[in-house]
């Protein structure tokens, strides 16, 4: 008995330290994939780096989807899919407008809010009850962008608002997510990518900048590093704990600052850091509550998805 329980806590402990390499795996494809799209859109609109990127993306995720058998008709609920893949679109667009302005860390410090604005939607539109420790975390969250975004007629400016407000669409899609939770992965991930695909279509013509073979490799490249990121995290969950895996989430922002440095000499200012640390400790929070509540029985919803801005 002795013999086997020690085999079965190898096993976890296995699949939890394989669990953890993948998400941090993921979590660096994630970081690249984003100094990649601050890259591109400096020279492209955004409508054509989500056009470009989606056409990459659909070729890979379709001859899986095929392969997995997975239906491409019309899911149930599909007014909601519909607002889903709208919040996407436009989460996804803010965010890579606001990299072309601002660097990769800041504009990631707002985007990792977005759980904690979960709390609060969760509350006023799914009629969650929030207890007092998780109202605390959020609040604590909450004074974390405040530190960051330093609002003030002086200190505050568009591009951080566009990065503000692209966090809250991240947060209703989370929120959107967890409604529709019993759909198949590739079809919420397929609604995302048309749903790029289609804002493409419409808004590049407008801007369009015919690209080189190279520049052309590298938007192709977006929606592969995308999809191949996401892969890591979906395998990670699967083998591992989200309460275990999820945590490093948060290397994002050591990413971002790092890789951001070194691509565009990005300097992130002091308060923007101490409002990052404000906010990954309140996320952090967030997710240990979220532990303890599963541990009594409860149902951890908060910690079922990871929290990944979709870029």
């Amino acid at each position: 008995m002795s013999h086997s329980t020690s085999s079965s806590a190898k096993i976890v402990r296995s699949g939890a330290l394989v669990g953890i390499g993948l998400m941090l795996l993921g979590m660096f494809m994630f970081s690249v994939n984003d100094v990649m799209g601050k890259w591109l859109v400096a020279t492209y609109s955004v409508g054509q780096v989500l056009l470009l990127r989606s056409i990459a993306a659909l070729a890979v995720l379709l001859p899986i989807m095929h392969r997995q058998k997975i239906s491409l008709q019309i899911p149930p609920q599909p007014a909601l899919h519909a607002v889903r893949i709208l919040l996407s679109t436009l989460e996804v667009a803010c965010f890579y407008w606001a990299v072309t302005y601002l660097p990769l860390a800041d504009v990631m410090t707002y985007y990792l809010a977005g759980p904690i604005y979960v709390v609060a939607f969760a509350a006023l539109w799914l009629g969650e009850k929030i207890d007092k420790p998780r109202i605390i975390a959020a609040g604590v969250g909450f004074v974390g962008v405040l530190i960051a975004l330093r609002p003030s007629a002086a200190t505050i400016s568009w591009p951080a608002m566009i990065a503000l407000v692209g966090s809250v669409f991240y947060s209703l899609l989370m929120i959107t997510t967890r409604k529709l939770r019993d759909t198949d992965d590739g079809t919420l991930v397929l609604g995302q990518i048309l749903g790029s695909l289609i804002f493409g279509i419409i808004a590049a013509p407008f801007a369009w900048v015919t690209p080189g073979w190279l520049d052309l490799a590298g938007l192709f490249l977006l929606g592969i590093v995308s999809m191949a990121a996401h892969a890591c995290v979906n395998r990670a969950l699967k083998i591992a704990p989200a309460s275990v895996v999820a945590p490093y989430q948060y290397t994002l922002i050591v990413w971002a600052i790092v890789l951001g440095y070194l691509a565009f000499g990005d300097i992130v200012e002091f308060w923007t850091l101490v409002g990052a640390g404000v906010i990954c400790i309140a996320g952090l929070a967030l997710l240990l509550l979220e532990r303890e509540a599963a541990r009594r029985g409860h149902d951890a919803k908060d910690i079922k998805e990871p929290v990944l801005p979709e870029a």
